[in-house]
């Protein structure tokens, strides 16, 4: 679905207009970098062999505002290059976005990208561990928690080539778990914490959820080609104590909605993906 955007990208399509605001911005690359299109007119600086943006982040981000649709502030954790942060600001012009991360490099690009975007008024990134129970203290709660965990425990895949990558692959710093535990501790009654997980690990996504004390509300699958086994769960989730008791049993939760399909049997795009990118600013275009 990502894909490189080089500038000139066009901002009309058959009468449909590039939504949202245009950036300022003023911030150049560096060698290994690329800028990239991301939402609207905003861009993203990315290592050119590092960890880049993916669906998962989209998917998260999307989901995450969807079932949150006004919060006042969200905050990100484990936030990478900033493309989960960027996106939910974009799409939720009203609020301010805290973000947490533990790898230098990246938050250097997340930094570099928010100036870009013209955001720092309004996202404030931080390098730390979303494990660290102070995590934001002195902050009011937040409204919206995201969070795109790796999937595996180190060992059970091999490490990504480039560095930058592998945290975002294997569980080096914190698990499925940890950002549940992270996101239960920081949400505001009537919270939604929003986060990806593999589909062929959906139960482990699930129990971390009930063992945070968290109530998965909505999932919704993403599978990446017709009749391909592999894909993602997004899920959306709150507070199971800012819900009546039973509220889940009663409610049929999670409510389970009809999977996206990224690209059919024989690799054409499916116009379910091309709904999901309109909501992100991207063209029309199958």
């Amino acid at each position: 679905m990502p894909r490189r955007s080089l500038s000139n990208d066009a901002a009309s399509y058959k009468g449909w207009v590039r939504p949202g605001p245009v950036p300022p911005g003023g911030v150049g690359l560096e060698p290994g970098e690329t800028l990239d299109g991301l939402c609207g007119h905003w861009r993203i600086f990315q290592l050119e062999k590092g960890n880049r943006f993916s669906v998962d982040d989209l998917v998260t981000a999307w989901y995450g505002t969807t079932w949150c649709p006004r919060p006042g502030r969200i905050a990100d954790l484990g936030s990478g290059i900033g493309s989960v942060a960027l996106v939910t600001a974009w799409r939720c012009p009203g609020a301010v976005v805290h973000t947490v991360e533990a790898q230098e490099e990246s938050l250097r690009l997340a930094r570099k990208s928010i100036r870009y975007n013209g955001q720092e008024g309004r996202i404030f990134p931080r390098l730390g561990d979303l494990r660290d129970p102070a995590l934001f203290e002195g902050e009011p709660p937040f409204d919206l928690v995201t969070g795109t965990p790796p999937y595996w425990p180190e060992g059970h895949r091999l490490p990504a080539a480039h560095p930058q990558s592998v945290p975002a692959r294997l569980e080096v710093r914190g698990s499925i778990a940890d950002y549940a535990q992270a996101a239960a501790r920081l949400l505001a009654p009537g919270g939604i914490f929003a986060c990806v997980f593999p589909n062929d690990q959906r139960e482990r996504a699930l129990a971390a959820l009930r063992e945070a004390g968290l109530l998965c509300l909505h999932r919704r699958e993403i599978v990446f080609k017709a009749d391909e086994p592999y894909g993602l769960d997004v899920f959306a989730a709150g507070r199971r104590q800012d819900y009546p008791a039973e509220f889940g049993l009663r409610a049929e939760c999670p409510e389970i909605e009809p999977p996206i399909l990224i690209r059919r049997a024989d690799g054409s795009v499916d116009p379910a993906i091309a709904r999901l990118r309109l909501a992100v600013g991207f063209p029309p275009g199958l």
